[in-house]
């Protein structure tokens, strides 16, 4: 499993690196896609820097196994809330799958790592 778990961070590192930069860049598709779904521009930072928090704990999670646990649990909610965004727009499913996939990659990810986060600070 520590392979998979592996694999599973390195893949969500990178795409959640590169959403949680795109989103603080401004990109116009997320600054659209917020205006769209009557989002304030300030939630669109807070959620990138909500994704670049999860990345990071994914990274340090190579050598903590708890953090990626956490970042699992972490980034797992973060895409049920975003998931539900696009159901209460209406967008299709086209519009909604790839959320649909970033909430069940890192909830996979903390069924796998989630006897580690006992050893997460804090608990």
């Amino acid at each position: 499993m520590d392979i998979l778990s592996y694999l599973l961070q390195g893949l969500l590192g990178l795409v959640f690196l590169g959403a949680g930069f795109s989103k603080l860049a401004g990109l116009k598709m997320h600054v659209d896609n917020f205006k769209q779904w009557n989002l304030p521009q300030w939630f669109r930072i807070v959620t990138g820097l909500v994704e670049l928090a999860g990345a990071a704990a994914l990274i340090v999670g190579y050598w903590e196994p708890s953090w990626a646990a956490a970042a699992g649990l972490w980034l797992g909610a973060t895409m049920l809330v975003g998931t539900l965004v696009h159901v209460r727009a209406k967008d299709s499913v086209q519009q909604t799958f790839p959320a649909i996939v970033l909430f069940i990659l890192p909830v996979v990810l903390f069924l796998i790592r989630m006897g580690e986060l006992a050893d997460f600070p804090g608990f």
